[in-house]
């Protein structure tokens, strides 16, 4: 489906259409999830505009597009949301933490202009997540969205800790 016409002007009453052509309230629990989850991909777009070693960028750009896949499976009442997206952010978490000292205190975010933005990738996450989680109360989605978004804020804030490294910043330790 190509969209050839940006302006429709069907949601002027305040509601907007789901892919199977349901017209749904903006302010309803799916559209917010849905603009969470386009706002996080949002995001990683300021994100990958930064400096990045190209295996974190490769990575990125995956999420990029699992996350316009769970966007796609959310306006699609009844959409699945592949579950091996989720087996590959267990894997990345793994793979990324391996060489990561262990943590003895909390961190701040921060560091480089590159974790710094990721850790706000990570929040926006935490609020997808927290979105999706309050859908799930009264409709139906994909419960994988659901792990991916709580895997997916994981993962980011590994890779927060990986771009200071790679870059030579400390971490700045939360202090008492």
């Amino acid at each position: 489906m190509r969209l050839s016409k940006i302006v429709t002007r069907t949601g002027d009453d305040g509601s907007t259409g789901l892919a199977d052509g349901t017209r749904v309230a903006k302010d309803c629990p799916r559209i917010a999830v849905i603009g969470s989850v386009d706002e996080l991909n949002s995001h990683l777009g300021v994100l990958l505009a930064e400096t990045l070693p190209e295996a974190v960028r490769d990575e990125l750009l995956r999420i990029q597009n699992d996350l316009f896949d769970l966007g796609g499976a959310l306006a699609s009442p009844g959409a699945p949301f592949d579950v091996a997206k989720l087996a590959r952010l267990d894997a990345a978490i793994a793979h990324y933490n391996a060489d990561l000292p262990p943590l003895k205190e909390f961190i701040l975010p921060g560091g480089t202009r590159a974790a710094a933005l990721c850790h706000v990738a990570r929040t926006v996450a935490r609020r997808a997540e927290r979105d999706m989680f309050h859908q799930l109360q009264s409709e139906t989605a994909p419960q994988e969205g659901l792990k991916y978004l709580n895997r997916l804020s994981d993962l980011l804030f590994v890779l927060c800790r990986v771009l200071n490294r790679s870059a030579g910043q400390a971490e700045t330790l939360w202090q008492r």
